[in-house]
């Protein structure tokens, strides 16, 4: 949404599109899994008192309105992207098939996973680590507004400073706040590496995948 209080802003979807690109032109497969605040606060208000899982499933679906757009520029930059929705949706996008989003993989094309899991409950950091672990992922990519793990907030806490590397076992022992609970564990269980950075920084994407000193690396 960038600046804006919601919706989708054509300048940060441009901007997103560059980063996925620059790291497919580097020949790296790359899968996305892409939430739907931006939207979803746009009807918030309304939500209020309303049942969790239905809240949840207009989440999902503002996923795949978010998901539908991405792949758009993605296309119009002259990738080429796939939509797989957890929630059937015959007549938008087609619904996720594992070997089917394998072989989109390996053609190099770029596959976004929209609607979570398909289940309420779950956040877009579960679908995450699900899919990641699904397509055999060497690194799950979080993408956030700080630019790693840090011993405290970092917008609070002036002498706050950054993990360069982290083992699953210490962030749990030191409460530090990687992924939502599920998330964590099924990357810790999977011996999934979590890579998180800031998708603000230009250029950030590239360099985590270029194993540059970018971010914070949680591992086993």
């Amino acid at each position: 949404m960038g600046n804006d209080a919601f919706g989708i802003n054509r300048e940060t979807i441009v901007r997103m599109v560059q980063e996925v690109r620059d790291v497919t032109d580097l020949g790296v497969q790359v899968a996305v899994v892409i939430g739907g605040g931006n939207i979803f606060r746009g009807v918030a208000g309304g939500s209020v008192g309303m049942d969790r899982a239905t809240a949840d499933y207009m989440g999902m679906l503002a996923t795949v309105m978010n998901a539908l757009a991405l792949a758009d520029a993605m296309n119009k930059n002259g990738m080429t992207a796939r939509v797989m929705s957890a929630i059937n949706i015959d007549q938008v996008v087609e619904p996720y098939v594992r070997p089917k989003a394998l072989q989109y993989l390996e053609e190099g094309k770029v596959v976004i996973f929209a609607a979570g899991t398909g289940n309420p409950f779950f956040t877009t950091d579960t679908a995450a680590a699900l899919r990641g672990a699904e397509i055999g992922a060497e690194l799950v990519l979080k993408a956030t507004k700080v630019d790693g793990v840090y011993t405290a907030d970092p917008k609070k806490d002036p002498t706050a400073t950054r993990y360069t590397k982290l083992s699953f076992d210490e962030a749990m022992s030191k409460r530090l706040e990687v992924m939502d609970a599920a998330a964590f564990a099924l990357c810790r269980d999977q011996k999934l590496p979590i890579k998180v950075f800031s998708i603000f920084k230009h250029g950030a994407l590239k360099r985590v995948v270029l194993g540059e000193d970018e971010g914070t690396l949680v591992h086993v």
